[in-house]
């Protein structure tokens, strides 16, 4: 793929807020030097160019094969190759994909990109029965192309902790709710899963949670069905909804759409944690009714945004 071809592939992802709520994502489909075929989603994606010169510098933390200067700015470039392989990466990697999450841009070095394809979330599976392994552990979901080939969507928040280390999570104070109430919280990721935990878990609150929008909508109906049935109100004890933005089977949009749609669920506020915190993105957020929006890996953050919600 070319400059001018990429440059074509991604000048319309502003277009692409569109699918919020619609339960479909994007994913930049690329090569390792390998038969596998990898993915991204989209909205991470700042840009896709040809491999510059990359300076290397004393004592890179392992996966970083060195530094760029990206209009003035100096970025390091991770080889996705070594989280994958876990060896060297002494292949030929023409692409850089030129990603911004989590408040934080990176270069990841790759063999040949591909396209973008559109799927829809229900059709991308968590890999829960992938034998464990260094790969595996660095996968977020699976998806099938229509010619059968599996796609293998990466964890790029899993691989960018591992570069740089998790967040520590600061002194925070008590949120002191009563003993039957509680948080409900949804994320694929591992990483973001665990500074969630963290947090609640120094903030004194208790917690259920679920790994996927669609299993945190089923856990949500059981919870309100319940309560409903008891003819008690599920905001007297479900004090919060946090859900992410980008999860397989369905999207925290949908998910909230659906909440805020059902009458059982009135007056509990939901925050969208996403490592997408472009103004775009919390658009597509607002758009779908969430009460607030908050960038993952920012603990402290996270609990000044949580506070005010848990204390009404």
């Amino acid at each position: 793929m070319n400059l001018v071809e990429n440059k074509n592939l991604l000048d319309s992802v502003d277009a692409r807020t569109r699918l919020a709520g619609s339960n479909k994502m994007e994913i930049l489909l690329f090569t390792l030097g390998t038969r596998e075929t990898f993915g991204i989603n989209v909205f991470k994606v700042r840009e896709v160019s040809q491999t510059p010169h990359v300076t290397k510098t004393p004592n890179m933390p392992f996966g970083v094969e060195g530094v760029i200067s990206l209009r003035g700015n100096i970025i390091p470039v991770i080889s996705l190759h070594r989280f994958i392989a876990n060896t060297r990466a002494d292949g030929v990697y023409n692409s850089m994909i030129v990603t911004e999450f989590n408040k934080s841009t990176q270069a990841f070095l790759v063999g040949d990109v591909d396209r973008i394809i559109r799927v829809d979330w229900d059709k991308v599976r968590a890999p829960e029965n992938m034998v464990a392994n260094n790969q595996s552990a660095m996968i977020t979901a699976i998806t099938e192309l229509e010619d059968g080939k599996l796609v293998s969507i990466l964890d790029v928040e899993q691989i960018l902790s591992s570069v740089i280390g998790e967040t520590r999570i600061p002194d925070i104070p008590k949120a002191n709710l009563d003993t039957d109430q509680f948080v409900f919280f949804c994320d694929d990721s591992v990483v973001a899963r665990k500074e969630i935990t963290g947090v609640l878990d120094k903030m004194g609150v208790k917690y259920h949670q679920a790994n996927n929008g669609r299993e945190a909508w089923e856990r949500l109906q059981a919870f309100a069905s319940r309560l409903w049935n008891d003819g008690e109100s599920l905001h007297d004890i479900l004090k919060l909804i946090l859900v992410d933005a980008e999860m397989p089977e369905m999207d925290g949009y949908v998910l909230t759409r659906l909440i805020k749609n059902d009458p059982r669920f009135t007056n509990i506020p939901v925050v969208m944690h996403s490592s997408l915190s472009s103004n775009a993105n919390r658009a597509m957020g607002a758009s779908v009714g969430v009460d607030a929006y908050v960038a993952k890996f920012e603990p402290a953050l996270l609990a000044e945004t949580m506070i005010p919600f848990l204390q009404r």
